[in-house]
């Protein structure tokens, strides 16, 4: 294909999202955060918000490719792997916990799906910020809200290759963070990390090649205009409360 064709064949792709973006509402198939670590879906789950939503942060384009071409693979891969076995049915939270007796498959498809559910339930256009109750575990666990900032996007920059960034409630009630490589996540038995997440980053190149390309940085540093910090405030209390 000419440069100039293809550039002309991904801008009027990109322009159908702004000017008839998929808007995912009650219409449409949705999971809610609080359930995500239940059975699968049925079918794959809706993107929260419209693919332009996140402008100019996370673009179109790019939110497109990730959530309909990357994480619907691993959804449709991972029902592939479960199927007719005894894992069809169960509850990510309890294959998570066997993870190290289950396939290659099941590891990498399973946590690409659900890692990918998460991430998108704790981004939003409308960013506020921790509720009193998570700043005072912030401050408690990192010194202040900034300095958290700062360790986790260390922990976002200094993932070799691709994996994911995590603010974790520990087994000791305290808040941690730590990255893990590729589709594991804390509540894999497989994982160094171990924990009840409460915040993500994506930190896989095709989350931000498009847009930051090898400038992973300024992608990590944009991430924090969107994050629904009411999302991790509510993972928060529910981590106190279990």
């Amino acid at each position: 294909m000419e440069r100039r064709k293809f550039f002309k064949s991904v801008g009027l792709v990109t322009a159908a999202a702004y000017i008839s973006p998929k808007l995912f509402g009650n219409d449409q198939v949705s999971v809610k955060a609080s359930g995500i670590e239940g059975v699968p879906a049925p079918e794959f789950p809706a993107l929260p918000f419209a693919y332009n939503a996140l402008e100019p942060y996370i673009d179109a384009r790019t939110m497109e490719i990730h959530y309909d071409k990357h994480h619907r693979a691993y959804y449709t891969n991972f029902l592939n792997a479960i199927k007719g076995t005894p894992l069809e049915g169960k509850p990510l939270s309890d294959i998570f916990a066997a993870m190290s007796k289950q396939t290659d498959a099941v590891r990498n498809n399973g946590g690409g799906y659900y890692n990918h559910l998460f991430f998108w339930n704790n981004l939003s256009a409308k960013s506020s910020g921790p509720s009193a109750d998570l700043s005072a575990a912030i401050t408690k666990s990192f010194g202040s809200v900034d300095k958290f900032k700062e360790a986790f996007n260390t922990a976002a920059k200094t993932r070799f290759g691709s994996g994911w960034a995590w603010l974790y409630f520990g087994a000791d009630k305290n808040l941690a963070i730590a990255s893990t490589p590729n589709q594991d996540n804390p509540l894999m038995d497989i994982s160094q990390v171990k924990g009840t997440p409460l915040l993500t980053l994506d930190v896989w190149e095709h989350a931000y090649y498009l847009k930051y390309q090898n400038k992973r940085p300024d992608y990590i540093d944009a991430f924090w205009n969107v994050v629904k910090w009411e999302e991790v405030n509510r993972r928060y209390q529910a981590a106190l409360e279990g």
